[in-house]
């Protein structure tokens, strides 16, 4: 299978579902995506990690809790993917957090 190293460029709209990456990627790509979601203004972001088993989860969270950047997170409620999903509090760019 080929491997892909271009960046491909993802319209950016608050959501971040990473069903579609590999697990080994997901601390560069959440970390790019709140970079990114914070530099466009969002305040209030989601990430959609699933239910499994929680690796993905548990690696989510562990990137969430060391980036300056975010000013709190917890589990979706039901109406937005539960347990299966983060929603992530950011601070504004050129404010506290970085």
């Amino acid at each position: 299978m080929k491997e892909f190293t271009d960046p491909v460029p993802l319209p950016l709209e608050g959501v971040l579902d990473l069903h579609t990456f590999r697990p080994r990627d997901v601390p560069a790509v959440v970390a790019e995506f709140l970079r990114e979601s914070r530099a466009r203004g969002f305040a209030r972001v989601r990430i959609i990690h699933g239910k499994g088993i929680g690796q993905v989860r548990e690696t989510v969270h562990a990137v969430l809790a060391r980036e300056p950047a975010v000013r709190g997170f917890h589990l979706a409620g039901s109406a937005s993917g539960g347990w299966g999903a983060t929603i992530v509090h950011l601070w504004p760019a050129g404010e506290a957090g970085g």
